[in-house]
């Protein structure tokens, strides 16, 4: 071959053209003790129905047009400050929309669903025990309640069942706070005001007789995403019909200086009849965070019972 090292030096000088034009990769920026980053307030304040509409079938994604007309379809359904058919309904409807804060579209990955795996968008069926539990505990919050223990964690306020774990959009404060240091990870959450604390140590798993509110939760990291295992949840957290042996997986990953994608494995086999999975993309937010402090002193729910004992009687005097 005449000239090789003239080829050489063009094909040296080619690749060097091409590697200067292809922007470089974002790498997320590190603490001091060299993990990445996730500290911030962020937000996942979206409009993403979290199971795949029926209608929607198999399409995985909206289109920009349909992800818009979408948004638009659920800001008119959702607005609180339509009248209703009757005072019932009116009462029922709660606070006008001012109160609410479901952002105004979809996320930004267009998906059609948080629920990714299974591929339809749906949460898998519960096993015949779970699907009997909820309908008890349904039974129970229709009949006339007999004590602060009938209804549900949300009502009582101890924990709202959408602020986490798993951390998925509610009607308002869906925001979060990331501290880290070494050996933690804290996250503190805007709905009623709950902070988890992640030890990063490689501890064990507190003993399996230990339940709490929003499990033990365990952190590490996979190169650039943070793994959070949770076990020992309580029986009565039921996350969308989940038991006490709900085991949690979190996936949390900087992609872009704004953006955190995270991710859920939810793996309950006495629940659920197989392992499903969610994701959603969470926004960076200047915040601050504000204390919630749901109805103090849980006034709303002593009258609710009072009440409930005010028909009791009234029953009993027309019988």
């Amino acid at each position: 071959m005449r000239y090789p090292y003239l080829l050489l030096f063009f094909a040296i000088i080619t690749a060097q053209a091409q590697s200067q034009g292809k922007p470089k990769p974002w790498a997320a920026p590190r603490t001091p003790d060299g993990q990445p980053d996730l500290q911030g307030i962020w937000t996942n304040t979206s409009l993403t129905p979290f199971e795949r509409p029926r209608d929607l079938a198999d399409k995985e994604f909206f289109t920009p047009a349909e992800a818009a007309a979408y948004a638009k379809q659920m800001a008119l359904q959702q607005n609180r400050d339509r009248r209703g058919a009757t005072a019932e309904e009116d009462v029922g409807g709660a606070y006008n929309d001012a109160w609410f804060d479901r952002g105004s579209a979809v996320s930004s990955n267009r998906r059609t669903s948080v629920v990714i795996d299974p591929k339809d968008g749906r949460v898998p069926a519960l096993t015949p025990s779970a699907g009997n539990a909820v309908a008890a505990r349904a039974a129970i919050v229709r009949r006339t309640s007999e004590s602060a223990g009938d209804f549900t964690n949300n009502v009582r306020c101890l924990l709202w069942g959408t602020a986490g774990p798993p951390m998925l959009p509610g009607p308002y404060n869906n925001n979060y706070q990331i501290i880290q240091s070494k050996d933690y990870v804290t996250i503190q959450i805007e709905m009623i005001h709950d902070t988890r604390i992640i030890p990063l140590d490689g501890r064990a798993h507190l003993p399996a007789d230990v339940h709490q509110w929003m499990g033990d939760s365990l952190g590490h990291w996979e190169g650039e995403t943070l793994v959070v295992d949770t076990r020992n949840f309580r029986g009565d957290t039921n996350f969308r019909g989940s038991d006490g042996n709900l085991h949690l997986v979190e996936r949390f990953t900087r992609t872009a200086p704004d953006v955190v994608i995270y991710q859920f494995t939810v793996d309950n086999p006495t629940a659920f009849t197989r392992p499903w999975t969610g994701e959603i993309t969470m926004a960076s937010t200047p915040g601050p965070l504000y204390e919630y402090a749901c109805h103090e002193g849980n006034e709303a729910l002593v009258n609710i019972l009072k009440g409930a004992r005010a028909q009791e009687k009234a029953a009993a005097s027309a019988r």
